[in-house]
């Protein structure tokens, strides 16, 4: 048995990823209302995204049931202590990934969100988990929240925010992250040139794309 797999945590997230379902049709709704070149520019602008997220700041906009499982294995496998996150939404993936430092004898997740009603909402659902003592959410434009106080060495990276960050955001952890560091990029897709980055030969990461929709790459040595 694990802190994912037993009460409260179990069916608090069984609740979330239901509701989660229940608003697809609501994102689904505001996608097709968008041609795929106005969705293409927002996702991938470095500016835009206020207004994007601002307007899906009611939905969860959650990781998948088999990423919150993958982040939750790697971070176990990793023996993780130290892990950072960018975009927590309402916590979905905060609590798989803080669930996993639980069960590892506990850490430090500090995870960044500028939207204050998902923070207040991503705060419930992890006092709700019982976990919230193991997450420090840091409010506010992650290239500023994330570029302070940070541990020596990071375990793991989570980037599930504004595509178009993920290199600077990455940038900002990268001479942290230790040698095995996991980096999980949910939706790379939209942002070529962090792909381009953790692809390259000699930029010191193995990466591949996992399940359709997530970029895994490890940190070298």
């Amino acid at each position: 048995m694990t802190t994912l797999t037993t009460t409260p945590l179990a069916p608090l997230l069984d609740r979330l990823f239901s509701e989660a379902d229940a608003a697809q049709p609501a994102m689904s709704a505001f996608v097709s209302d968008l041609s795929s070149e106005e969705r293409a520019r927002l996702m991938r602008s470095k500016t835009d995204y206020l207004d994007l997220y601002g307007r899906l700041k009611d939905l969860p906009l959650p990781v998948s049931r088999e990423t919150g499982a993958l982040l939750y294995m790697l971070a176990r496998g990793a023996r993780a202590r130290s892990i950072v996150e960018f975009g927590t939404s309402f916590g979905i993936s905060t609590l798989h990934l803080a669930a996993a430092l639980r069960d590892n004898g506990g850490g430090r997740l500090i995870t960044s969100e500028f939207e204050p009603s998902k923070i207040a909402r991503a705060r419930d659902n992890l006092s709700a988990g019982g976990l919230i003592d193991l997450v420090e959410i840091r409010e506010g434009d992650a290239l500023q929240t994330l570029s302070v106080d940070l541990p020596a060495t990071i375990d793991l990276l989570l980037l599930d925010g504004a595509k178009a960050l993920y290199p600077d955001v990455l940038s900002l952890v990268e001479s942290r992250l230790r040698p095995g560091a996991f980096i999980v990029a949910d939706n790379a897709d939209y942002c070529p040139d962090y792909l381009k980055h953790v692809r390259a030969p000699g930029r010191g990461y193995m990466s591949t794309a996992f399940g359709g929709d997530v970029e895994l790459s490890m940190r070298l040595g």
